[in-house]
């Protein structure tokens, strides 16, 4: 068996050395109630600030030319296999386009779904030149819609004034421009209110 004496000093000795805030009172008193709980005090940690990732701006994204479509990739040839995709992910969306679909239901679901491919045609406008420009939309922005036709030209339409129609599978879908100024990301959450028809 230890020696009792040595003992007592080695635990006053490891509590001191554990503990250096506590006084020689304090260690003693501890000590007499042959009870001892011992304090840990850890390090404080330095929490390192997350560093945000930043994106582009509008600026440096028209600098860098990020949107536009080279010259050499106008081709209206290229984008047909991007119709065929668009055509199934509408087919897809809503559950095949039967002959006994609900058209308003077509409408609602068509109104936030990505045009990305689809094959539009102005049908009304107040200017007469954009009427009857028929391609596949490239690109969808808030305020237009960039339009390759089958002569290889890309056309900038705006939707402000503007009455575009979309054919699928028989069913022929109205798109009124001045209604529609929002983002695709944007479209897809909004709720659409059913309104009545927008003279031009």
């Amino acid at each position: 068996p230890q020696d009792p004496e040595k003992a007592k000093t080695f635990v006053h000795a490891f509590l001191k050395r554990s503990m250096p805030k506590m006084s020689e009172e304090a260690i003693q008193e501890m000590l007499t109630r042959k009870a001892v709980v011992l304090e840990h005090y850890p390090k404080k940690k330095t929490k390192q600030k997350r560093k945000k990732t930043k994106g582009f701006t509008a600026k440096q994204r028209r600098e860098l030319r990020l949107f536009e479509i080279e010259p050499e990739q106008q081709r209206y040839a290229l984008f047909l296999p991007l119709h065929e995709l668009w055509k199934q992910y509408i087919r897809d969306l809503c559950h095949g386009l039967k002959a006994d679909a609900q058209p308003h239901m077509i409408q609602s679901k068509l109104l936030k779904a990505d045009l990305h491919g689809a094959i539009v045609t102005v049908t009304k406008s107040k200017c007469p030149s954009y009427v009857g420009i028929t391609g596949i939309i490239l690109q969808e922005f808030k305020h237009v819609f960039k339009i390759i036709t089958k002569e290889d030209k890309l056309k900038v339409v705006p939707k402000l004034n503007n009455v575009f129609s979309l054919e699928l599978d028989g069913f022929i879908s109205y798109i009124y421009g001045s209604k529609f100024l929002l983002r695709a990301s944007e479209r897809s959450a909004k709720k659409f209110k059913l309104k009545g028809t927008i003279d031009l």
